[in-house]
């Protein structure tokens, strides 16, 4: 079967779910250009992993800071990063009603920005601060981002980006929320993950005991593929996702 004739299939599963969850990781975001942490070209190929370990963060604050900075927030601000037409999508599904959540492993902000309104931010979300004393939030933008490592306005604890570093544990709303919503929708969407980050690559497994389709897009097949996917599209989920969603006829 072609990827054209695999699109009406995917068309034909998602019209007649009621309830859609996309499940994203750095594929997704490498669209956008975003590069990928792990892999080929990844950000991990020219820093040391350790830099966002959380006991390094605290025991090692300077230097951890200025990797943070110059990998997540100088790239960011020196580059249009905007939300690609598969984040679009994802979007426009859930404003017609028929998305119920987006799963995501990425960091970076993009569907909401896109205007998903519920986001299971797995890793967190670097566009937030968090204040390690007092626990005040603090967008990015009202941060002011120098070569010091920031802190907090109110009581001048270290503040720390608002995403997992290793060591730390996953955010239990993101957590909880993301098995509940695999467990209750029929069509679950893998878009742009190998599967091989855990505890996140299990959440896939949960939607299909419960009885959900899993429909993968990828650009080579994953941990997924010949495992729990039912109908695996190769490609950007830029172009596919567009070309599902014009054939779609909600039942």
């Amino acid at each position: 079967m072609n990827n054209s004739d695999k699109i009406k299939q995917a068309a034909e599963i998602l019209s007649k779910a009621k309830r859609i969850v996309g499940f994203t990781g750095a594929g997704t975001s490498a669209e956008s250009g975003i590069p990928p942490f792990r892999g080929e070209g990844g950000i991990w190929n020219k820093y040391d992993p350790n830099s966002l370990d959380i006991d390094f963060y605290y025991s090692h604050t300077k230097d951890s800071w200025r990797i943070i900075r110059e990998v997540f927030y100088n790239f960011f601000s020196n580059k249009e990063i905007k939300p690609n037409p598969g984040h679009e999508v994802l979007a426009k599904w859930e404003k017609e009603g028929r998305l119920s959540a987006v799963i995501t492993q990425n960091i970076d902000d993009l569907h909401t920005v896109a205007g998903n309104k519920t986001v299971y931010e797995f890793h967190g979300n670097m566009a937030r601060f968090v204040c390690t004393h007092c626990g005040k939030k603090f967008t990015a933008k009202e941060i002011q981002l120098t070569e010091n490592p920031p802190r907090c306005e109110d009581c001048g604890g270290l503040l720390k980006p608002d995403f997992i570093f290793f060591g730390e544990g996953i955010p239990e709303n993101a957590y909880y929320g993301s098995i509940n919503a695999a467990e209750n929708c029929d069509a679950f969407i893998i878009i742009g993950t190998s599967g091989q980050v855990s505890p996140a690559n299990m959440i896939p497994g949960i939607a299909k005991r419960n009885g959900a389709k899993i429909i993968e897009i990828n650009m080579e097949p994953s941990t997924y593929t010949n495992y729990i996917t039912d109908l695996y599209l190769e490609g950007k989920s830029g172009e596919i996702l567009p070309a599902i969603d014009t054939l779609i006829k909600w039942c």
